[in-house]
């Protein structure tokens, strides 16, 4: 079996880490450096790095901070938000990112996902899905850092991400983040079983147990979250020692 993964994720907006409610009433919550520099010490499987502003916005990821980032950690780093090009992506590796996070760009542009998995290999694309339950057992995805709904199927574009070279699905549930009533294990199981690549759960985390609950009933294969962390309800240590407790097996 697999280790299961638990990943931070710094949402970026202005240079500053934020946190808010289904990607909205955003408050500050830290520097992204030494919350990375903090998050990889105590143990973290990997990074997430989201400029969530920057497809909105249209500027580029800023480069800058992430070179300071990958400059304190030594575990994998995953950035995304305002990558358009493989051009984008080369300069984002470069600076210090292992993997590369496309969202809207590739929602807009599928062969994106093509190119970059053709030119660095599917182990560096992930494709981030924002989904928005819609019906029973429907779910929609939105771009734009949770903006623009666009009628798309989060199933079905899973499994073309995945045929286009997809690494890594990063699915966050638009319904339960920042709620902290838990992750959205049907939409995390349904996809999870759509797809052969590696599912991140991400949206709801609020307690030890919903960490147990996405990786074992939501058949995830990692769990991301951030205000849990970067507000200190508790910790990488705590959420770890639970999970071998509960027998999920789990990465020292």
């Amino acid at each position: 079996m697999l280790a299961k993964r638990i990943i931070p994720c710094l949402d970026v907006k202005d240079g500053r880490v934020v946190k808010g409610v289904q990607f909205v009433g955003l408050r500050d919550a830290g520097d992204p450096v030494e919350l990375a520099k903090k998050y990889s010490q105590e143990g973290a499987d990997e990074l997430v790095f989201l400029d969530i502003s920057a497809s909105h916005e249209g500027r580029k990821t800023m480069v800058e901070v992430i070179e300071r980032t990958a400059a304190h950690i030594t575990i994998p780093f995953t950035v995304g938000g305002g990558i358009n090009s493989v051009d984008d992506m080369k300069r984002i590796l470069r600076a210090g990112a292992d993997k590369i996070s496309l969202n809207t760009a590739a929602v807009l542009r599928p062969e994106l996902i093509r190119e970059g998995a053709t030119v660095f290999g599917t182990q560096c694309i992930v494709v981030a899905i924002d989904a928005r339950r819609t019906g029973a057992d429907k779910w929609e995805v939105y771009t734009h850092g949770g903006r623009n709904a666009t009628g798309r199927d989060v199933v079905e574009w899973a499994v073309e991400a995945e045929r286009l070279g997809a690494g890594e699905i990063l699915l966050t549930s638009m319904d339960n983040d920042g709620e902290k009533n838990g992750f959205g294990l049907e939409l995390t199981r349904t996809v999870s079983e759509a797809v052969t690549i590696p599912v991140i759960a991400s949206g709801g985390a609020g307690s030890l147990d919903h960490f147990v609950d996405v990786l074992t009933q939501g058949k995830a294969d990692a769990a991301l979250a951030a205000s849990i962390f970067h507000y200190e309800q508790t910790s990488l240590g705590s959420v770890k020692s639970h999970l071998l407790e509960r027998g999920v097996a789990i990465r020292p």
